[in-house]
């Protein structure tokens, strides 16, 4: 155990009142359906491991022994929650049966103490909490490596109590949280929660929470009613922000009207014509700017499930905050809900690349082993942006650094996060606010319409904040890139590659004038080709035939060093060159199931039926020399036309930004791309 002075205070009858006022920053909950598949995330009733694990390094145990400490207690773990879930007795109590110990040092429930340390001035956090009878609540406190140690116990007598703990020392990481233990008889936790104390002239913000949404409007329909209805948001959220760019129009769905009785003058319905997720939430920009009414607006995606209280979580998180702040809320997989998915991101400058932050583990299971034994998540994970599948921002940081960039999809949030840090504005992503939403891994959106903007839009935020001469190594990445779709026969998706670098060469002027338009167009040209055609019935395509055997009779595998990449590579390009004969076009060579989708496979076949990431049926990729020479070479021209002008065009685009960003030019473009009929 660590041996942290224990410097809480706990009430007493006899100590003076504190003149304070204090304000509730999170409540303990519980999911209101009794999801078991959630339930780790908010409670843990395997509380025989009470303290975290020692975190291993690789000089003292390898991969496979530091996993297995962190997995060890997964079937307890499992057990427990299937067994115990009809505890639950509302979104905010728990029954607890008598010689009975839980533990609440979980996602939901443990507070966050050295995000608000580093974050704002507040030096004290408040623990409040009821039990209806004689109890234990045990208060533990961690350090950024993952050790802990109990601080405080609390002896329960069916009153409130109280106990004032210090933030000081979390500098680098670090939590608190509590255990309950029970006794002769079961109790009731009838409540818990966080506080801090308010400054002087403290005016807590409201929020209002912007969802853009296509098509999804079942999703919109039960989040609205869900979140209208929720008590913890009765006085945060000012309005509701939906913006409706789909055909399938929310306001035909089921339970509409409710929703509308619910909400009544909070719901601000919008069509518009689709603009994408950039252009959706814009839009809810726009209008959250458009007056003095909210301090924050939060964007959510519409195919999410969220607990109310993260909103409130991070309105009041961004309340506290020393400068203003964005807020973002972490991604839980919508299909293994205790799997995190996303818990900190940044932008490598030098590849202009976004990915996990230092120190992050992707795909972490909670269920098999939660926040009290999970030392890498102690330590504060620092972020350069938020996804804008839940995120907080200051609405006066829009007024002065402008609405999104006009790009369709993809890099928006990222880029308006770089926008923000470089304006002096940092993003927190913060623990205990959080989404449900698919997670990427469940598709592959580099090879379908999304690659035209995944390639256009990367160039353009290199060009706008690269620190690099050239944009680093992005030219020789992008290059690479466009080698690997082409040796494994994805010609679709270099085209579209290839017209988003054109595209890019025009100037910023091509942005807004595009936005509404670009996406048909994408769809046309990439359904012309073969690779992009799915087809449900796989009895339409001719039978799997090999025209030559394996080399050696052994299945294709990953190069292991970079020259060995290097050479396959080479390999591959050499082959695609070479004629097509006639028996190597009329049958696939081989089934390729998405999962084994790798360049260095599919640059030894001549054809293949390659499944689709949603398992939904299968395209047939063929190998033609001619297209790869030509793709290739106008690959080489475009990269060389780039990097040639890398300077000239950086500039544009840099000098255009506050202009196309403004709300001036995004209400032309609303005005001119209108609901479709």
């Amino acid at each position: 155990m660590s041996t942290v002075k224990n410097e809480a205070t706990a009430a007493t009858a006899d100590q003076p009142a504190d003149s304070r006022t204090w304000q509730t920053v999170a409540h303990i909950i519980f999911p209101t359906d009794a999801d078991t598949d959630t339930l780790p995330l908010f409670v843990d009733f395997n509380a025989q491991r009470h303290t975290a694990v020692k975190s291993l390094r690789p000089s003292e145990a390898g991969e496979e022994q530091s996993a297995a400490a962190e997995q060890a207690d997964a079937t307890a773990s499992a057990q427990a929650t299937q067994i115990h879930s009809e505890y639950l007795s509302s979104d905010r109590s728990i029954h607890i049966p008598a010689h009975t110990r839980i533990s609440l040092g979980t996602y939901f429930n443990a507070f966050p103490a050295s995000y608000w340390r580093a974050n704002t001035s507040v030096d004290t956090v408040r623990l409040s909490a009821r039990t209806t009878g004689p109890a234990k609540i045990l208060v533990y406190r961690s350090t950024a490596r993952g050790t802990s140690n109990r601080v405080i116990t609390l002896n329960m007598d069916g009153t409130e109590q109280y106990t004032d703990l210090p933030l000081t020392s979390f500098g680098d990481g670090g939590w608190y949280w509590i255990d309950v233990v029970t006794s002769t008889a079961a109790v009731e936790l009838a409540y818990a929660e966080w506080s801090v104390p308010e400054p002087e002239g403290f005016t807590p913000g409201t929020v209002s929470v912007a969802i853009t949404t296509f098509n999804r409007p079942d999703f919109c329909v039960r989040n609205l009613k869900t979140l209208g209805e929720a008590d913890a948001l009765a006085d945060v959220v000012d309005r509701f922000i939906m913006t409706d760019q789909g055909t399938e129009k929310v306001r035909d769905e089921p339970g509409y009207d409710e929703v509308v009785d619910i909400l009544g003058d909070k719901l601000v319905h919008i069509e518009q014509g689709n603009l994408g997720g950039s252009g959706g939430f814009a839009r809810g920009m726009y209008e959250a700017t458009a007056d003095g009414t909210s301090r924050y607006v939060m964007l959510l995606d519409d195919d999410v499930d969220v607990h109310p209280e993260s909103i409130r979580r991070a309105a009041r998180f961004a309340d506290f905050t020393r400068h203003k702040t964005i807020v973002g809320g972490h991604m839980f997989n919508l299909y293994e809900k205790s799997v995190i998915h996303s818990f900190g991101e940044r932008v490598n400058e030098y590849r202009f690349m976004w990915g996990s932050s230092e120190g992050v583990r992707e795909a972490h299971d909670f269920a098999a082993s939660n926040l009290r034994v999970t030392p890498w998540m102690h330590r504060r994970i620092d972020v350069d942006y938020n996804g804008w599948w839940m995120c907080l921002i200051p609405t006066d940081i829009i007024r002065e650094i402008g609405l999104a960039l006009p790009v369709f999809i993809k890099w928006d949030d990222a880029e308006f996060g770089l926008r923000a840090q470089r304006a002096g504005y940092g993003t927190v992503s913060l623990p205990g606010v959080a989404v449900w939403h698919m997670p990427w891994t469940e598709k592959d959106d580099t090879i379908d319409w999304q690659a035209y903007y995944h390639a256009r839009n990367r160039w353009l935020a290199a060009m706008l904040y690269s620190p690099y001469s050239k944009g680093g190594r992005l030219p020789k990445e992008s290059l690479l890139t466009d080698v690997r779709h082409l040796v494994s026969m994805q010609y679709s998706a270099a085209e579209l590659r290839a017209m988003a670098l054109e595209d890019l060469l025009e100037g910023p002027e091509h942005l807004h004038r595009t936005i509404g338009t670009k996406l048909a167009e994408v769809r046309s040209i990439r359904g012309s080709f073969s690779d992009a055609q799915v087809k449900k019935d796989l009895s339409a395509f001719p039978s799997v035939r090999r025209s030559k055997p394996l080399p050696h009779g052994e299945e294709p595998h990953p190069p292991k060093t970079r020259l060995g990449r290097a050479a396959k590579l080479l390999s591959g390009a050499v082959h695609q060159v070479l004629p097509v004969k006639a028996d190597e076009s009329d049958h696939p060579e081989s089934r390729v199931p998405a999962m084994n989708l790798q360049w260095w496979r599919m640059a030894t076949l001549d054809s293949a039926l390659v499944s689709s990431a949603d398992g939904s049926g299968a395209s047939w990729y063929k190998r033609d020399d001619a297209t790869f020479k030509r793709m290739m070479q106008r690959s080489l021209a475009l990269h060389q036309r780039l990097y040639r002008d890398w300077d000239k065009l950086a500039e544009q685009y840099r000098a255009a930004l506050p202009e196309f960003t403004s709300p001036e030019a995004w209400a032309q473009t609303f005005a001119e791309n209108g609901p479709k009929k």
